[in-house]
């Protein structure tokens, strides 16, 4: 998927920004990180219950929490 790219086999990180800012799009391109990176499917799908639960900020809120939680950078 566009925008995001493993630099090491210990790195994964994912592109926010210039990308598409459909809601879906975003979740998407976040819980593909989340997977690439190896989190639990437990915490991906608790992500997406959190982003879905609110407004769109508040998805971009949880979007970058769960990647910085799981060490995965964004930009």
């Amino acid at each position: 998927m566009k925008g995001i790219s493993t630099m090491s086999p210990t790195t994964t990180t994912c592109k926010l920004t210039g990308q598409d800012g459909n809601a879906f799009a975003v979740m998407g391109r976040v819980t593909q990180a989340m997977r690439r990176a190896g989190v639990d499917t437990e915490v991906v799908e608790a992500y997406i219950k959190d982003a879905t639960s609110g407004d769109y900020d508040h998805l971009l809120s949880a979007s970058m929490e769960a990647l910085d939680d799981n060490n995965i950078e964004w930009s």
